[in-house]
């Protein structure tokens, strides 16, 4: 006989949650959602709860990205879900399979006026795999595993359900839910071989490697692809590290030439949009793989583009036993190519400038940051140095807004990856236009002793608008912040602690100082304003 499982609405979603791997909930209390928390208090399940419901869904979103599982934030009725919506978009732009389980006013006085009475679904509907409302206590383990179960199948996203307030007070009983069962695709078989030919007959063959290969857990099959067929790596987003940066086939600086020169470009796990230059390049032929068939680009004809579980792909493409031409050349006069753009970002790192630049904060972090460190990117024109600068050692250490580029993840990645490495440096890179979105939130690490170190780069401007805009009319306007604001002093405010830097020889005293605080601490680092990151002339 079935096992049974009773208890009010909190106590059923609670066992098929723990069913489908969910270790911990963050939440900002809310009275719609009591009995969630009643059921995690009484087993000993893990609450986080944050100051600003975003920084719980960033959070969700930050272990769910970490670890490959469900992160889970339990958000109230009404503006607990719409103050969750950009970390919802960004788990939906993530491929992140994060589920939302929101509050929601009672459905028998539906239309009376309740307290943040909102239908929520068809908000959040277009920005989840799965939307829905639970109409009955007993169907809550049913309704959770079903959106858990889209959320984790290939194109993973997130997945969102809202309780109304008499289904999750209410006591029910359902059977005990099981194992989670997600469905694999098989990719064509001929497709893939079709791939696998392209690159290896190519001339000069690329590969750009992105976040869906780790989220995919095809980081070991795209080394032996990649060793197999001899082919050179290039990554993005949490494909970074995926190929240790000693490896003698993993490249950073040399991506210009290599998409100006190559005749075959294999794009794995990440969308051919812009910061692949919409998957334009040149004359080369484009291979496009991808984990679903919706993720084929539909403004692109690929070459050849093989859909389905990444780890069957990419093994089988390494198992290529026809005709293979010789790269050797070709590797090497990248490898001339990248070590030059080496040589020219460490002369950037060494600066020794009145003003600092943003390379200098990075060459000093690449001194302390360990090979297991989690970095944090949360801003626009000081992260896009970090992307340049800072070359993450293992896959899965790296976190940014991703595609949809939302500031504001900052603290909330910072509390899921902190939950989720005891142990670890856990390092988040602020521009100061992105620290005013966040950084309330340090008051939940402080409270939740969860210490992270916190690198402000304070130029006192929006520097990707700023630039542009003047170059554009010749003036700019919303554009300046204040100059030389003391955010430490916010966080020490907070509980934390905290300095302000303004020389480059005392930025690496203040990041051991920080790294060794055992508190949340933010090292605020004054930075040249006249110092833009390239691409912030480009507005595409």
């Amino acid at each position: 006989m079935a096992e049974v499982i009773e208890g009010h609405g909190g106590d059923l979603a609670l066992a098929a949650l723990r069913a489908y791997g969910v270790g911990e909930m963050f939440t900002l209390s809310g009275g719609h959602v009591f009995p969630l928390y009643d059921a995690a208090h009484k087993t000993g399940f893990p609450i986080y709860d944050v100051r600003h419901e975003q920084s719980a869904v960033f959070a969700a979103e930050a272990v769910a990205k970490l670890q490959r599982r469900p992160g889970l934030a339990v958000l109230t009725a009404g503006p607990g879900v719409t103050n969750g919506i950009s970390g919802l978009t960004s788990a939906f732009f993530n491929a992140s399979p994060v589920l939302v389980l929101g509050g929601r006013a009672p459905a028998f006085r539906w239309g009376s006026g309740s307290l943040q009475e909102f239908d929520h679904v068809p908000l959040v509907k277009p920005i989840t795999k799965y939307a829905g409302t639970v109409g009955d206590t007993d169907a809550i383990p049913g309704e959770i595993g079903a959106a858990l179960t889209s959320a984790l199948t290939a194109h993973r996203g997130p997945a969102f359900l809202d309780l109304p307030l008499e289904v999750v007070f209410s006591s029910g009983e359902a059977a005990a839910p099981g194992a989670p069962a997600i469905p694999v695709l098989e990719p064509d078989p001929d497709e893939v071989a079709r791939a696998a030919a392209l690159l290896a007959s190519a001339s000069r063959p690329v590969i750009i490697a992105g976040s869906d290969v780790w989220g995919g857990d095809a980081i070991d099959a795209l080394r032996a692809a990649a060793e197999a067929l001899q082919v050179p790596v290039f990554t993005n987003g949490m494909g970074r590290g995926a190929l240790p940066p000693s490896h003698p086939l993993a490249f950073a600086k040399a991506r210009r030439p290599a998409l100006n020169e190559a005749d075959v470009v294999c794009v794995i796990g990440t969308p051919l949009d812009f910061r692949l230059g919409f998957g334009e390049f040149g004359e080369a032929q484009v291979v496009h793989i991808v984990d679903a068939p919706t993720q084929r680009a539909g403004h692109v004809t690929p070459a050849v583009s093989p859909a389905g579980d990444l780890r069957l792909i990419l093994t089988a493409m390494a198992g290529h036993a026809g005709d293979r031409t010789d790269h050797q050349e070709w590797i090497e006069g990248l490898r001339s190519a990248e070590d030059a753009g080496k040589a020219r970002d460490a002369e950037a790192m060494a600066a020794e400038t009145d003003l600092i630049k943003p390379a200098r904060v990075y060459g000093e972090l690449r001194k302390i940051l360990a090979p297991d460190a989690v970095t944090i990117g949360d801003g626009g024109d000081f992260v896009s140095y970090a992307g340049r600068y800072l070359e993450p050692a293992q896959p899965g250490t790296w976190l940014d807004p991703g595609p949809y580029g939302c500031l504001g993840t900052g603290m909330g990645y910072a509390m899921g990856a902190r939950v989720t490495y005891p142990g670890r440096q856990i390092c988040v890179l602020l521009g100061d236009g992105a620290a005013g979105f966040s950084l309330m939130d340090v008051e939940s690490l402080v409270r939740q002793r969860l210490p992270v170190v916190m690198v402000v780069g304070n130029n006192g401007i929006w520097g990707l608008e700023k630039h542009p805009m003047r170059a554009m009319y010749g003036y700019d306007v919303a554009a300046d912040l204040q100059p030389g604001l003391r955010y430490d002093e916010v966080v020490r405010a907070l509980g934390g602690a905290g300095e302000t830097v303004e020389k480059a020889p005392e930025i690496g005293p203040a990041l051991e100082r920080a790294f060794a605080a055992g508190v949340p601490y933010l090292v605020n680092v004054l930075t040249d304003p006249a110092d833009a990151y390239p691409r912030s002339s480009n507005l595409a």
